[in-house]
């Protein structure tokens, strides 16, 4: 093993059960960890498609009373958190169960940190600032986007700074992610190309953090190689299943690959811009991709070359600029195949919008692990690329 590879590195992850019907495992789950009575956090786009039924029924038959907050917000919010926070205490419950997409994880967990440490959620901002260990959490994820499920990530809005903030503590880390495809069957095309964009962007940063391990490498590849093959296809053929697995597992995997490793420039751009503006985060991350890549790639060209590989590029007898190209191309094309080619302007950004747009990326956590370190133009170099 090359030295380098030997550096002290630390690795978490939940319990996970993967696989069709794992969500049905929660009431059991719920009992094992000692509910008494467990608040359900959701939403009403998850209600709707009837996900939550089968989750009060599989409660029920274990004898566990619950309450429901469905109050969350695409990007959640510092008030969702409050709200849902005050309704755990209220109702005395004692665990809770996350149904939904990466909004919804992030608000549990942040009723989580807040009930357990009885201060405000923006106070617990950056990383290892959470010192009580929040309540059981049983992560069920609806989307195969965010791995809110397994990391040790929570991103929450704070609406007066119109930024999102970055909660990093192994004490947001789920009991158990029950991880079911067949949830993902009810998301329309476009939030499962946002979602799979956002989950391609995890490994991909993930690969080239300057806290890459050979731990998360064998995520992050592996999960690039899954999405890859199985995201534009699915786009043409929703309902089937072994795309939609295979777009959890990818999902799954850069999870555990960002959340061990972080992340770079392009999460720390969109947590900007999704804060800014509340725009969807897959769809920033998507819009930002490949002109990051094009900042980044002479920094790590070989482990860029090791993603293109993944993505199918035989690079043999390409110059360096050609392997870039390459790279770049690819990217775009499958944006443009899967719907997503906007611009930052047409999805609402202007000019003046970009230096406190740069100084807000400067500023958040995720900067720190980017392959190449840039100052506050070149976040502005990078966002007017992409306007």
């Amino acid at each position: 093993m090359d030295i380098q590879n030997m550096e002290l590195r630390k690795f978490v992850a939940p319990e996970l059960v993967f696989g069709l019907d794992a969500r049905l495992l929660a009431g059991r789950y719920a009992k094992n960890f000692g509910a008494q009575k467990v608040l359900i956090v959701s939403d009403p786009g998850i209600i709707n498609a009837g996900w939550l039924d089968e989750i009060l029924h599989v409660l029920e038959s274990e004898g566990l009373p619950y309450e429901i907050y469905k109050d969350v917000t695409p990007n959640s919010k510092e008030k969702d958190v409050i709200k849902g926070s005050k309704l755990y205490k209220n109702e005395e419950c004692n665990a809770i169960v996350a149904l939904g997409g990466g909004s919804t994880l992030d608000c549990a967990k942040g009723i989580g940190i807040v009930s357990s440490n009885n201060k405000n959620i923006l106070e617990f901002e950056g990383v290892d600032k959470v010192h009580n260990p929040i309540p059981p959490l049983i992560c069920i994820p609806t989307t195969a986007g965010s791995s809110a499920d397994v990391s040790q990530f929570a991103v929450i809005m704070d609406q007066k700074r119109k930024v999102k903030i970055s909660i990093i503590s192994k004490a947001v880390v789920p009991d158990v992610a029950l991880i079911d495809p067949i949830t993902t069957t009810t998301m329309d095309n476009y939030l499962t190309a946002c979602t799979g964009l956002d989950a391609l962007t995890h490994a991909i940063e993930a690969y080239v953090s300057n806290a890459s391990s050979p731990l998360t490498d064998t995520h992050a590849l592996n999960a690039i190689r899954l999405i890859w093959s199985s995201l534009a296809k699915i786009i043409h053929n929703p309902n089937d299943l072994g795309l939609r697995g295979n777009m959890m597992l990818g999902s799954l995997e850069a999870g555990l690959a960002f959340s061990n490793a972080s992340l770079g420039a392009v999460h720390a751009m969109a947590h900007s811009l999704g804060g800014f503006l509340d725009l969807s985060h897959g769809e920033c991350n998507a819009v930002l991709l490949d002109h990051v890549v094009d900042f980044n790639f002479d920094a790590e060209p070989l482990r860029y070359q090791h993603i293109g590989e993944m993505m199918g590029i035989n690079f043999s007898r390409m110059t360096k600029i050609e392997k870039k190209t390459a790279v770049i191309h690819k990217l775009k094309h499958l944006k443009e195949s899967i719907g997503i080619d906007h611009t930052l302007r047409q999805i609402g950004v202007k000019e003046s919008d970009i230096p406190q747009l740069s100084k807000n990326a400067m500023e958040d956590s995720c900067i720190v692990t980017n392959p190449r370190r840039p100052d506050q133009e070149d976040m502005v170099e990078i966002f007017k690329n992409a306007l």
